[in-house]
């Protein structure tokens, strides 16, 4: 054999070779990658080549499976009320990634989830029968949350500070899930969407943190009693008025200007929403007082999962005595979801204990039998003293019985709350925000409820949060506690 053609060989073979490790290394290591690709067809087909599990709200499916009249897709996704429960269930799509329990449970869902499979399964590689997520939404209150918020842009989260149970999940404007459900039509729905300046695919109860207002003097008289700044939320504050931000010659304004807040006590400062006192209280705990606080009732946490991850709560850090003095009002750069303040409320009402809130109560296979119960696994954290607490509640009560919040008031329900305006926009240039946060107690029955309305048709005069915000938690909590 001459040189060349020895050359010729040795080449050829070192291609063979390459060839062959390159196959092995697809077959072996890419495979997985490949396979969950999302842009690989098959996974759709797999997917939708079967009826999908549902999603349980009060005892009833709000989703559903439906037969496609063409392509290699057999099935796709239906929902029932689906503008109602959008921001519980999220979408299962033929086109695109699902979101919120449709996707966090898109294995149990589509009978992939290996706890699904019986032996037989194993043995003729069928795919399992799908599971069921069991919610644990109450269809009146989300329904009663998603009616009040109305044409509002905003949202609103109802827990039971009992169990931690999720009673609603609400967000307005919302969307039917449906309308993503078919490849063949979710693009035109996914660009209108998309391009709506509403923002319907936000969930607003979750994840659209936003400066809380005045709800959050909540978590700094917690700081102050907690501390022993001040023994009882009836005694003596020392806070003139008007307070000059510390270091400038900057007066802090109060809404009312005729109302009692020179020195005033924790309840008076509560029940008139008396700036001058919240933000000297911030000032004279100290930024890391106050943090420490607010991360006890979840601010900062960056993994706060009810299961769908909700966007972070923030308290800020590295502040000068000015900007502390602002986030004792709930502004500067505090932000807060409508899930976060509800967890605020529902602690105070508990006695000072929070449980960790969720919205899913159990997860079973095709069969029903239960996978999963997280009602079971319920952690709880004492952020209050039991005292603490109960003062608290009763100068919440005095918000909405002489106070800011008297929208709020139930006949026959014992209802605290606190009120909230944001400032929006540079030099409040824009409309506020609107929230209230509460709890209500009747017959044995408990409930925290948070709202937000981003924004409404009212005039920017009557932007408040009695006047937007309570009446919306109201109906709620009447929800709730009904007999």
């Amino acid at each position: 054999m001459n040189k060349t053609i020895r050359r010729a060989s040795v080449f050829t073979l070192l291609l063979v070779f390459a060839l062959l490790i390159r196959a092995t290394w697809v077959q072996f290591y890419d495979a997985k990658a490949l396979a969950d690709d999302k842009d690989n067809r098959r996974n759709a087909i797999k997917t939708y080549a079967e009826p999908l599990g549902n999603i349980i709200v009060g005892g009833r499916s709000v989703t559903g499976s439906a037969p496609t009249k063409n392509g290699d897709l057999k099935y796709k996704r239906t929902y029932k009320d689906g503008k109602l429960y959008a921001a519980v269930t999220g979408y299962a799509s033929q086109a695109y990634a699902p979101t919120q329990l449709e996707g966090i449970y898109q294995d149990l869902l589509d009978g992939t989830d290996p706890r699904l499979r019986t032996l037989m399964d194993t043995i003729t590689g069928k795919r399992a029968d799908p599971g069921d997520v069991v919610t644990t939404i109450d269809p009146a209150v989300q329904k009663a949350g998603y009616d009040a918020l109305g044409e509002k842009k905003g949202g609103a989260v109802a827990i039971d500070p009992k169990t931690g149970r999720i009673l609603a999940v609400v967000s307005t404007p919302s969307y039917d899930p449906s309308s993503l459900t078919d490849a063949n039509t979710a693009g035109t729905a996914w660009k209108r969407l998309n391009a709506d300046p509403d923002k319907p695919l936000t969930n607003r109860a979750l994840r659209q943190p936003l400066p809380p207002g005045s709800t959050f003097k909540l978590v700094v008289a917690s700081a102050a009693l907690e501390d022993g700044l001040y023994s009882s939320v009836d005694q003596h504050t020392t806070s003139p008025d008007p307070y000059t931000l510390p270091g400038t010659t900057t007066p802090l304004s109060n809404e009312n200007p005729n109302a009692p807040c020179e020195n005033a006590d924790i309840r008076t400062a509560l029940q008139y929403s008396c700036n001058n006192v919240f933000a000297k209280m911030a000032v004279d705990l100290g930024q890391d007082k106050v943090r420490a606080m607010a991360e006890k009732f979840g601010f900062d946490d960056t993994e706060q999962d009810v299961p769908v991850r909700a966007y972070t709560s923030v308290y800020p850090k590295d502040m000068n005595r000015p900007s502390t003095a602002l986030t004792g009002i709930g502004q500067y750069d505090v932000t807060a979801t409508p899930l976060q303040m509800a967890m605020v409320s529902a602690a105070i009402a508990d006695g000072g204990e929070l449980r960790s809130p969720h919205m899913v109560s159990q997860i079973t296979d095709g069969g029903g039998d239960v996978l999963k119960n997280y009602d079971d696994g319920t952690s709880t954290k004492r952020i209050l003293s039991a005292s603490t607490a109960e003062q608290l509640r009763s100068a919440m009560r005095t918000v909405v019985q002489d106070g800011t919040g008297t929208n709020a008031q139930i006949p026959g329900v014992t209802v605290g709350g606190k009120t909230g305006t944001a400032q929006h926009g540079e030099n409040n240039s824009k409309t506020p925000y609107a929230w209230f946060t509460s709890y209500g107690k009747a017959g044995g029955k408990e409930v925290a409820v948070a709202v937000l309305v981003e924004q409404s048709d009212a005039a920017r005069s009557e932007v408040s949060g009695n006047g937007l915000a309570a009446p919306v938690a109201k109906a709620m909590m009447e929800a709730a506690l009904k007999k």
